[in-house]
């Protein structure tokens, strides 16, 4: 058998792109310290305006797929999401890998954030 036109083929292993679950410490932590980080809110207008996390930014779920790429225009910007319980922004975390999104991060609910707020 002559292999002198034979092919090599090898196969790396490829880390599929995928969101990571945040604290509500490390996220704070972040949030304060590195610049350009999204908060990304995903619960409805109403819900946001009762109450949300100061300087998030509010795009629903029932929108994040045309309005995403239009209010969050650099793809490699890490980007942490919320709701009010965890739900929607795991949802939202797996839309955005599906986007072209590289750096989302799943920060849960509302529920579980102890630091401040804005209210009403």
């Amino acid at each position: 058998m002559d292999d002198t036109n034979a092919e090599v083929v090898t196969t790396a292993p490829v880390k599929a792109i995928t969101y990571e679950d945040i604290s509500p410490e490390e996220a704070k932590y972040r949030l304060e310290n590195e610049e350009g980080v999204v908060l990304l809110d995903v619960r409805t207008p109403e819900e946001y305006s009762v109450a949300h996390i100061p300087n998030s930014l509010l795009i629903p779920l029932d929108s994040i797929e045309r309005e995403a790429e239009m209010r969050i225009t650099d793809k490699d910007v890490p980007i942490f999401v919320y709701c009010r319980s965890g739900r929607r922004s795991i949802e939202v975390s797996v839309a955005l890998i599906r986007l072209g999104y590289t750096q989302v991060y799943n920060l849960g609910g509302i529920n579980d954030w102890p630091y401040e707020i804005v209210t009403k």
